[in-house]
């Protein structure tokens, strides 16, 4: 059975638990469930299928039943608040607070450095404007920045971008990308990240219609009426044609400036909500 920090789900370390107990010796979900203090015989077995939820009380007692103590205790729990959480701010700081216990016992969270990517602005920017200063120091790249950062938050995030191997530092100083381009797929905590992420890059557009001359910004939008069978097309469309922006991005190594393309296709009335069944 795995550590416990190497766990991203609460139900299915209860079930892994449960299944080990059970190939060394006899044990139910009876014997267990009287162990974390529960009446009914079958309480943790539904709680492992997604039907009972634990609450945080609950899970110190079913922590201590799996003889976890400790950080151990402490990383399940977060397990649970990840699990239970109802906003996206509420599951970052229960993923934060996971791959904190785990990095301090030198285990590493496999999607860690992927959530903690996407969950800050600079790191997108820092990764791609670094390679392009050769020899610039922090405060150089922070005064580059827009919007404002300074220096210290510049070397915080070289740092982690190093250690993630997402950036390289070579022996003379200069720093150049391990990929050309970074993505994530629609699984585990990263799109909870990537959803913050929006928000943030949404703020500092609408601060560039002012404060960016036009001719070096490009903004536009369309109010469109479809049908859902249309919608599907735009959206493959959409994709399709990120693939070619990339393609273009990636045949120059060079790097004038740094520049977030946002592209934002949503419905703007209800309709739907209306239709009756």
């Amino acid at each position: 059975m795995k550590d416990i920090l190497e766990y991203t789900s609460y139900r299915q370390y209860i079930a892994d638990y449960y299944a080990e107990r059970k190939t060394k010796a006899a044990f139910s979900w009876q014997e267990f469930a009287s162990l974390a203090g529960f009446s009914s015989s079958i309480f943790l077995k539904y709680v492992s299928e997604g039907r009972y939820n634990l609450g945080e009380a609950t899970a110190v007692r079913v922590a201590a039943a799996m003889n976890l103590a400790g950080y151990e205790c402490d990383f399940f729990v977060e397990l649970v608040n990840y699990d239970h959480a109802k906003t996206d701010a509420e599951k970052k700081a229960a993923y934060g607070k996971m791959i904190s216990i785990a990095e301090a016992h030198q285990v590493k969270i496999l999607e860690g450095d992927s959530f903690r990517f996407f969950s800050d602005w600079k790191n997108p920017v820092l990764r791609e404007l670094a390679p392009a200063m050769p020899g610039a120091k922090p405060l150089a790249l922070a005064h580059a920045c827009r919007p404002k950062v300074s220096a210290a938050e510049v070397s915080e995030t070289l740092k982690f971008l190093v250690n993630a191997d997402l950036l390289k530092k070579g022996e003379d100083g200069n720093y150049r990308q391990t990929e050309k381009s970074v993505t994530t797929g629609p699984m585990g905590a990263t799109p909870v990240a990537v959803r913050g992420l929006h928000h943030q890059m949404g703020e500092i557009a609408l601060e560039a219609i002012d404060g960016v001359p036009q001719d070096e910004r490009n903004f536009s939008g369309l109010t469109l009426g479809l049908t859902r069978g249309a919608y599907d097309k735009i959206v493959n469309e959409i994709a399709e044609f990120r693939k070619r922006v990339v393609a273009i991005a990636t045949q120059e190594d060079e790097t004038d400036e740094v520049y977030r393309m946002n592209i934002q296709f949503f419905p703007m009335t209800n309709k739907g909500l209306n239709k009756k069944g």
